[in-house]
């Protein structure tokens, strides 16, 4: 018999190892959840958009680092830049839906306008859409938006509650009649979705509506702030983002109209729309979804499991502000969706589909916000078929020239007329695209 040489012996025992790392990787990456991320970390928005992205792979590497993933199924994720241009949010989608062993489990647009574009395709590929505070405010009703999750707030509740507070200090709804409130919008599907509560609201209690458009990317606002000159609105609404925001508080200076009567959306008051504009700034009031900046004990264990081993994605002393905050509870309810699901389908990847019950299922009280860190940053979120968005409260905080502080109690939307409005343009939409509503009170 002819013997086998070293050469020969050596070369079978490397293939049997490459056979069995091969197969150990393939394990591991079929025990994997994938989660796409859509950002903007470059142009225009990159200043509100560096920070929520930073804020929401930093809380995905921290369930990898510390509790060894999801139930021992470990995170994947990867970036893909959008640069908020919707076309290029469904060249991302596209790319990444596919991808992992069991697909995309859920898409983040972190734009109204991308979300307008995937609404049509979330139900084909069965991909759910969590669109934390923005998206489609009709598709708080979870009977003809079967994959749309507008959670914790959509337009709608946002400029209710802030025509609240402003009600309030003037001493009541009353004291509204025969005001002036200008709403400075970016001109997008984004910057035009409060205008249908704005305007019932206007007409309910008889003040008056300006709207006033900003192009794309906001940084030319002279004309804009020239009719607020004009006009002289009582209150101004800035429903902004990115170097539009900045951009319309330094306008508001040169045209002496008082910071105190501004209001921005949550999306219009972070740091990086408050800091360019220094003093000018102070006095400014905007909605906050529900949290501020600051930090509690999940960005200490942020600090410790991922910044301390170097795996921090921005800034160490960036940690805890507003947009950061923001983007770090919006990876927390992914996570916690991806959790409620596999307490039903098994611990292990889900597909979008399962991953769609989770977020239609979740339940955060307050002792389990509490154990997750975010005490004092989130109120309880209950989620159904009938209502996507799971709670509608929030705070108004103002810019004292250095921070952000709350200037206000929880205030909760009006429920009889959100719901109205919501329900109203669902059914409208069903009718459009032919979709027959669910029956909610079959769904479990």
């Amino acid at each position: 018999m002819r013997s086998w040489s070293t050469f020969q012996r050596l070369a079978v025992a490397w293939a049997a190892v490459a056979a069995l790392g091969s197969g150990v990787e393939a394990q591991a990456q079929a025990n994997e959840q994938f989660i796409p991320v859509l950002v903007y970390r470059t142009g225009p928005y990159a200043p509100n958009g560096v920070p929520w992205a930073d804020g929401f792979v930093d809380y995905l590497n921290l369930v990898n680092e510390r509790d060894k993933g999801i139930n021992g199924v470990r995170v994947t994720y990867e970036e893909c830049e959008t640069g908020y241009a919707t076309d290029r949010g469904v060249e991302c989608y596209e790319r990444l839906k596919s991808k992992g062993p069991t697909g995309a489990a859920v898409f983040n647009p972190l734009s109204t306008g991308i979300t307008f574009a995937l609404t049509e395709k979330a139900p084909v590929d069965k991909i759910p859409l969590i669109t934390m505070g923005y998206g489609r405010s009709e598709s708080a009703d979870g009977s003809a938006f079967t994959w749309n999750f507008p959670l914790l707030g959509t337009y709608w509740t946002a400029a209710d509650i802030i025509m609240h507070h402003i009600a309030n200090k003037l001493g009541g709804y009353g004291r509204l009649k025969g005001k002036k409130v200008a709403l400075v919008y970016h001109d997008s599907p984004y910057g035009k979705e409060p205008i249908p509560l704005l305007t019932a609201l206007s007409k309910k209690h008889g003040f008056q509506l300006l709207t006033l458009p900003v192009t794309h990317p906001g940084v030319e606002q002279k004309a804009t702030w020239l009719q607020v000159r004009q006009n002289r609105p009582d209150f101004v609404l800035l429903w902004g983002w990115g170097v539009m925001n900045s951009t319309a508080i330094k306008e508001a200076v040169a045209v002496n109209y008082p910071r105190e009567q501004m209001y921005g959306v949550w999306w219009s008051g972070a740091e990086p729309d408050v800091l360019p504009a220094d003093a000018g700034a102070k006095g400014y009031n905007a909605a906050a979804l529900q949290h501020s900046s600051g930090q509690g004990a999940v960005h200490k264990a942020i600090l410790q499991h991922v910044y301390d081993k170097n795996k921090g994605s921005g800034k160490r002393e960036e940690v805890g502000t507003v947009l950061y905050n923001r983007g770090m509870i919006n990876a927390m309810v992914t996570i916690e969706a991806i959790r409620t699901a596999q307490a039903k389908f098994g611990q292990k990847p889900l597909t979008g589909e399962q991953v769609r019950w989770g977020i239609e299922n979740l339940a955060l009280d307050a002792a389990r916000i509490k154990a997750l860190g975010f005490d004092g940053f989130l109120q309880p979120i209950q989620v159904s078929c009938r209502d996507h968005e799971g709670v509608r409260l929030a705070r108004i905080h103002q810019w004292d020239g250095s921070k952000w502080s709350f200037v206000s109690d929880w205030i909760k939307g009006n429920e009889p007329m959100l719901r109205a409005m919501v329900e109203e343009a669902a059914k409208k939409y069903a009718a459009e695209k032919k979709i027959t509503p669910r029956d909610c009170s079959k769904e479990s």
